[in-house]
């Protein structure tokens, strides 16, 4: 039998109980991960290592919100420990926060987002990378770091840091065998997002798009599995744009 690309690899997915996060963590169980399940609430976490469990694969689920660093050092001590190894990061975690203009939003808002995509996937990957002899890390911006959609600001500053942080990251953990690269989902029909897009609203999101549908979370968990694994081995500091087409800006037709 074939080994799978992901065997005996420890892979950690963040905000994995529901949309991309829950989709990427199945698809790399599949592929033969160990995979790490983090989020806030305990029982979509449980459900989903259960549903990998019963398909042959390897899961933990640990509660744990990035916006607290201790948290993030006492969750990868629990399924990492001493001397253990991880091998792959999905920073996709995030907070979405309330859609207003700029000019009404306040420091709250900003810190509220700040501290989960921001300081909370900093936190995250630097944590992970101290457990990493080599490895890989991609991290989940927006395609909203790029173009606009208004009363997205505060939220698309934070993912376009992330994009910046990347690079960064890229270069500073290249010579420790580290890649990292980013993917910017386009509009993707996640929990999260049908919770605020109003069925008028998506529905000409996806009259704009080149393949006249928006996404679903299983349309990025291919490519966050092919950074991670050694397929994209010469792949670092790059940002990957999984959108069909949203953001090339076409005349509509």
């Amino acid at each position: 039998m074939a080994m799978k690309r992901f065997q005996d690899r420890t892979i950690l997915v963040t905000g994995a109980g529901s949309g991309m996060g829950r989709d990427a963590a199945l698809r790399l169980a599949q592929d033969g991960a160990r995979v790490l399940l983090w989020g806030r609430r305990a029982k979509p976490l449980e459900d989903l290592a259960r549903d990998i469990q019963a398909n042959g694969g390897t899961a933990l689920a640990q509660v744990c919100d990035i916006a607290d660093p201790d948290q993030i050092g006492a969750a990868l001590d629990e399924a990492v420990g001493p001397g253990g190894r991880l091998d792959g990061v999905f920073a996709n975690a995030l907070h979405l926060g309330a859609f207003k203009p700029l000019a009404q939003t306040g420091p709250q808002d900003f810190s509220d987002l700040v501290a989960v995509n921001l300081i909370g996937t900093q936190q995250t990957v630097a944590q992970a990378m101290a457990r990493m002899d080599a490895g890989s890390v991609v991290i989940n911006a927006s395609w909203t770091a790029h173009a606009v959609m208004p009363g997205t600001g505060a939220y698309a500053a934070t993912k376009a840091g992330l994009i910046a942080m990347m690079r960064i990251w890229a270069v500073e953990a290249g010579p420790a065998g580290i890649r990292v690269n980013a993917i910017s989902p386009g509009i993707i029909l996640t929990p999260m997002a049908d919770a605020v897009l109003d069925p008028a609203v998506s529905a000409q999101l996806s009259g704009h798009t080149p393949l006249r549908r928006n996404g679903r979370p299983g349309d990025i968990c291919g490519t966050v599995a092919w950074l991670l694994s050694d397929d994209a081995a010469f792949v670092t500091g790059q940002e990957i744009t999984v959108d069909g087409g949203f953001t090339l800006g076409g005349a509509l037709r």
